[in-house]
Formats: structure tokens, C-alpha cells, sequence
């Protein structure tokens, strides 16, 4: 007979790199931020740099710490050089259409990491 003995889910995530703070979510923190640089309104590149310094990699959020970051993330309206107006990539809601371009990227790096294949 053969029996089976089911591991925990905490103990499967583990052993995929999955849990808070591994190697899986560090580099989806990491390849977020990376990715969000070209889509952050950028005027002298403090707010890029405030998701820099805010952000703790693995953490599972992307923290923009420049006290205007909300106003630009809710209502830039992309004037600058760049920006979505001129036909840039550069204005607000700068995660969600980053996300919307690259999310199948970021999740097949996620999944090699992972030791998955990934069918997106």
C-alpha cells in the first residue's frame, strides 16, 4: 500500500521560495520597481528614487515616500517630456500600466525562480 503524506501549505511555499520575504517575492518586488521607472512621472527624479528608498524588497509592496506621490499617482495628467500626453509612458496610475504591459514577464521570471513553468 502506498501512502501519502500531505506536506502543510506554509511547508510547500517554503520549498518553492514562495513564503513572505523569499526569493520569489523579492524578485517580483524587485522586477516591479525596475519596471515602474519608465512609467513614474519624472521631473527631477525624486519621486523614482522615493520608490527606491521606500520600498523594503520582499516586503510584497512598492512604497513611494515623496509626500506627493499620491497626487501624481491619482491625477498627473503626463504634460511633461515623456508624459502620456505627448505620447510617453510617463504619467498617473503608473503600477497598473505597468502591470498591464509586463505582468506575464514578471510572472514567468517568478516562475522559473520558482522551479515552475509558467503558461501565461
Amino acid at each position: 500500500m502506498i501512502v501519502f503524506k500531505p506536506m502543510s501549505a506554509e511547508q510547500i511555499c517554503i520549498n518553492h521560495r514562495l513564503a513572505q520575504g523569499g526569493s520569489v517575492q523579492k524578485f517580483i518586488d524587485s522586477e516591479c520597481l525596475r519596471r515602474c521607472d519608465r512609467y513614474t512621472p519624472k521631473d527631477t527624479g525624486e519621486l523614482i528614487r522615493s520608490g527606491i528608498r521606500g520600498t523594503v524588497i520582499g516586503s510584497g509592496e512598492l512604497v513611494y515616500t515623496a509626500p506627493y506621490a499620491r497626487k501624481n499617482y491619482y491625477s498627473n495628467s503626463g504634460h511633461g517630456a515623456g508624459g502620456t500626453a505627448r505620447g510617453g509612458l510617463r504619467g498617473r496610475l503608473w503600477f497598473k500600466r505597468m502591470k498591464a504591459a509586463h505582468v506575464h514577464t514578471i510572472l514567468a521570471g517568478a516562475a522559473q525562480i520558482a522551479g515552475c513553468r509558467y503558461r501565461g
